[in-house]
């Protein structure tokens, strides 16, 4: 079967925004991710750095459970969180953005949004530890004293992000249709698949 459509979630250092590069330009077409920002920014009339700020924060909490119900005894009409108006908006972005054509999307719980199409490939992006050190030193320029902090701080966001808005997990192999490891087979490799499924 080949597909119109790449979602790509990825353990940071993995090399998943890289991948996602190179295939939209080998494969001539777009991809999107700091894009989904931009469009939510604009119909938000909030920063990109705000928006980035926000969209990961975890909300299904117990304390926040216990908000949102307060909210609806005092009979507030606007139920929604900041977190989860940018995550509807990031959805209706990355819905219209497909609607366009053929395209990549890394991050952003994009599947979700493309839930109801059959023609998405499902794609989590993984690597061993040392690959992803590396490539956080030399591509991403993280110093080598705070490489494992930086590497569980963005994986936990990007978990909570995806679990609190999917109720999936974000590593599970349930949640995807292929799971690529980058250290072992290279980035090269992983284009060369993902563009044989287009």
């Amino acid at each position: 079967m080949s597909y119109n459509y790449i979602t790509i979630e990825r353990e940071y250092g993995s090399g998943g925004a890289i991948i996602a590069d190179r295939l939209s330009k080998d494969c001539g077409i777009p991809c999107y991710g700091q894009q989904i920002f931009e469009k939510v920014s604009q119909e938000l009339r909030m920063s990109v750095d705000q928006i980035e700020n926000r969209e990961e924060k975890v909300t299904n909490s117990f304390l926040y459970s216990m908000y949102m119900l307060a909210t609806m005894r005092s009979g507030s009409g606007d139920m929604l969180t900041a977190e989860k108006k940018i995550f509807l908006s990031a959805q209706k972005a990355v819905q219209d953005f497909a609607a366009k054509g053929s395209c990549i999307f890394v991050g952003h719980c994009a599947s979700e949004g493309l839930k109801d199409r059959k023609d998405v490939l499902r794609v989590f992006i993984r690597s061993d530890y040392e690959h992803k050190k590396q490539r956080a030193i030399s591509e991403y320029g993280i110093p080598e004293a705070d490489v494992d902090r930086t590497m569980r701080h963005y994986d936990k966001r990007r978990s909570s992000f995806f679990y609190d808005n999917t109720s999936k997990r974000w590593d599970s192999m349930e949640s995807y249709d292929l799971i690529l490891d980058s250290g072992s087979m290279g980035i090269d490799s992983c284009v060369q698949i993902l563009k044989s499924l287009l």
